[in-house]
């Protein structure tokens, strides 16, 4: 440590209740990534079915983002793009 004295991992600090809890989170946790690694090779192969039948992957991303957001937030966001690229000269 930055003072000189060192941390000395002794798992009877925590209690066999708490030793127990931190093994379920940490394994929960485990799980829920495994998930997470299992969703994104799915998608990966949805975005590639959809590239090879001619659709614009990053358009796609586009329109899920777009789907995500509150319908009045995106319309004022717009509306604000709109404003700035007119003012731009770029519409």
């Amino acid at each position: 440590m930055a003072d000189g004295t060192t941390f000395h991992a002794d798992p009877d600090v925590l209690t066999a209740t708490a030793q127990g809890r931190l093994r379920t989170i940490i394994e929960r946790l485990e799980r829920l990534e495994e998930d997470k690694q299992a969703v994104m090779a799915d998608m990966k192969e949805v975005f590639a079915e959809a590239k090879g039948e001619g659709y614009d992957v990053k358009i796609l991303r586009k329109v899920i983002r777009i789907r995500k957001q509150d319908k009045a937030k995106r319309q004022e966001e717009e509306a604000i793009l709109d404003l700035y690229l007119s003012a731009l000269g770029e519409v």
